[in-house]
């Protein structure tokens, strides 16, 4: 650990942006993946359920979107359900507005982590061109070196490797998070697109279109007005 604290110091003034934006990157990390654990996990269950009471019973799969509202999966099909009687148009309108509002929580932290994978390796190439003044500046050419200004030499060069290597860590750790949630988020699109297909043909099937068939019906049988 005394190491690691060292190795932080040599690195320079620039290593403490570097160090505040690995936190933030690691806390968007812990968070996310919170998220799509608790998400992944509990999902197929949730849409497994609504599909299968919709079949018989709106009402009931409504109050079990209801009770999984705290995920975006339950939101999402709690929408068109908690509607009053709508038509098909209105009942796929109320999905692709949730979904689209979803979809944006789902993107919660991209914009930052894009910006540490540009920011931090330029951090770290800031880094590397101050240690290298530092180095020249304490380089006499031409002149015979004590021992001091070999050191101090040697530390400018040390804090510019340092520098470069430390963004580079960052960036990477940032890069493969943000990759790992945008995977996973093209595959809520899918999945969320797949989902919603399916509850609007059972709406369709076995209520709407029963429905418009009783009103049709029960209008043939009234006896024509005069």
């Amino acid at each position: 650990m005394t190491h690691i604290y060292d190795l932080f110091l040599k690195g320079g003034p620039v290593m403490w942006p570097l160090l505040a934006l690995s936190v933030f990157t690691i806390t968007i990390a812990l968070e996310r993946t919170w998220f799509w654990i608790r998400l992944l996990s509990q999902e197929n269950r949730i849409v497994h359920d609504v599909l299968e009471t919709a079949r018989y019973d709106l009402l009931e799969a409504q109050k079990i979107a209801q009770h999984a509202r705290f995920l975006p999966i339950g939101r999402f099909l709690l929408a068109p359900l908690q509607l009053k009687k709508p038509s098909p148009e209105t009942f796929r309108l109320a999905m692709e507005a949730r979904g689209d509002r979803e979809f944006i929580q789902m993107r919660k932290g991209d914009k930052f982590l894009e910006t540490v994978i540009a920011v931090a390796p330029l951090l770290g190439l800031l880094g590397t061109v101050t240690g290298l003044i530092t180095t020249f500046n304490n380089l006499k050419i031409g002149e015979g070196a004590n021992l001091a200004e070999t050191s101090q030499a040697a530390a400018g060069i040390s804090e510019a490797l340092i520098t470069t290597a430390a963004g580079m860590i960052v960036a990477i750790i940032a890069l493969l998070v943000y990759r790992v949630s945008v995977t996973l988020q093209s595959g809520q699109v899918e999945y969320f697109a797949e989902v919603g297909t399916d509850l609007e043909l059972i709406y369709r099937q076995f209520w709407y279109e029963p429905e418009l068939e009783e009103k049709q019906k029960f209008s043939t049988a009234l006896p024509p007005t005069i």
